[in-house]
């Protein structure tokens, strides 16, 4: 079985890149190069923050890595562990300022330094790719002065341009994992660089510097957990990476209204992929033959067929329409996968199956026919007019979160936020 996957803070003046000997020269021109590819690509679009890309060395932040493979067999994970900082070696450097992904962690807390030779698992803590990174900070429209709320502190890489930008005293940032806590202390100390960084539930914010100007968070969430909300003052921005349990998550921009309680806001352009944080993230499924082979399985045609399960913006509006479903695929006997939609939570599924004429039947079992809603979805949209994700918003109001496509009067869906913030 596999898983489809605010007082005014002065801006530094001293603050650099740390010296770590011989390959700083080389780090330095790998800078500028990533600088030069994200302004290309669209990511990085101020001179301000080109500085701040300029200035952070992404090296010190990430000096252990996963390097992947994959192959006819299961992905494998190979360690990349730095040599000492006085001779990082052009290869590493070159990977480390590559405009990518570097997975951290593996199966909650195996570390590159942990492991030697190839592995298997399941990626949980990364360091972003920087284009990614800099376009949210880019997005977020933080200034010098604004005093900044960063869920997930991660490598340290994302607060020390934060530091760059608004001066160490405005930059709060809350790590879940104690171990990731101290290697980006050390390292953004390492820089010249001493936000103030917390060891604690990112869901619960960090009440004690409230009210912040912007908040900006580097894990994925179900639903906006409402300290969030209640920490960012009234015309505040909250960028939140936002997911259910299918891979398709989307960036929303919010604006936090007069009472803590409200936010509106738009999603914005481009795919991107984040881990989830602790507490929203799915559950292991269990007992898949049983919600599978269940006596009261019905099949029927379909012309909605796994396409609509691999394209982003669909499989977004499947998790709004399912949002505890999961999407596995099993090995059929012909040698390709069966596509399944499974829901453990009601005890529903369905399973996409070929009709032999280049056609789809689903077969559904359970109380909830989870095919029908997602038609039911899919449908709203089409009669829509098909909107891309960048056309989708979110409103906040009355306890209650809902997604819409289009316009705010458009189709929309309420996000489950029954899930535990603590």
């Amino acid at each position: 079985m596999t898983e489809r996957h605010s007082p005014t803070v002065n801006p530094p003046s001293e603050p650099g890149p740390a010296a770590t000997g011989p390959g700083d020269d080389l780090a330095a021109r790998l800078r500028g190069k990533l600088a030069d590819e994200l302004r290309q690509r669209g990511d990085l679009r101020s001179p301000e923050w080109r500085e701040a890309v300029l200035r952070v060395p992404r090296h010190v932040f990430v000096p252990a890595f996963f390097q992947r493979t994959d192959g006819p067999g299961p992905t494998t994970w190979t360690p990349r562990v730095g040599e000492s900082p006085k001779e990082k070696s052009s290869s590493h450097l070159e990977a480390v300022y590559s405009n990518t992904t570097l997975v951290t962690r593996l199966d909650g807390d195996r570390r590159p330094e942990d492991v030697e030779g190839p592995v298997t698992g399941t990626p949980t803590s990364s360091s972003t790719l920087p284009g990614l990174v800099v376009r949210m900070v880019e997005d977020s429209g933080v200034h010098p002065g604004d005093r900044v709320l960063e869920i997930g502190t991660g490598t340290g890489y994302s607060t020390a341009l934060l530091c760059e930008r608004c001066g160490d005293e405005a930059v709060t940032s809350v790590e879940y994992d104690a171990r990731s806590a101290r290697s980006a202390r050390d390292a953004l100390a390492t820089t010249g660089r001493h936000p103030n960084l917390v060891v604690g539930d990112g869901l619960l914010g960090r009440p004690e510097g409230a009210p912040y100007d912007r908040l900006i968070a580097t894990c994925s969430v179900r639903h906006v957990p409402a300290p969030w909300l209640e920490q960012v003052r009234s015309g505040g921005t909250l960028l939140v990476p936002l997911s259910g349990w299918l891979p398709a998550h989307g960036l929303v921009r919010l604006t936090r209204g007069r009472n803590a309680g409200e936010a509106n806001g738009e999603f914005l352009p481009g795919c991107v992929s984040f881990m989830g944080a602790a507490g929203h993230a799915a559950p292991a499924v269990q007992g898949l033959a049983n919600l599978l082979n269940r006596e009261d399985a019905g099949e029927r045609a379909t012309d909605h067929g796994p396409a609509v399960l691999e394209d982003w913006t669909t499989t977004f509006l499947i998790q709004l329409a399912a949002p505890t479903a999961r999407h596995l695929g099993t090995p059929a006997g012909d040698g390709t996968f069966r596509e399944h939609l499974v829901d453990p939570a009601t005890g529903s599924s369905a399973t996409l199956l070929p009709d032999g004429r280049g056609g789809h039947r689903v077969r559904q079992s359970g109380p909830v026919r989870l095919w029908d809603t997602v038609e039911e979805t899919l449908n709203r949209w089409e009669r829509a007019g098909r909107p891309d994700q960048a056309r989708f918003g979110m409103t906040v109001t009355g306890g209650r979160q809902w997604v819409w496509a289009g316009s705010p009067d458009g189709p929309r869906w309420e996000l489950p936020t029954d899930v535990p913030t603590g």
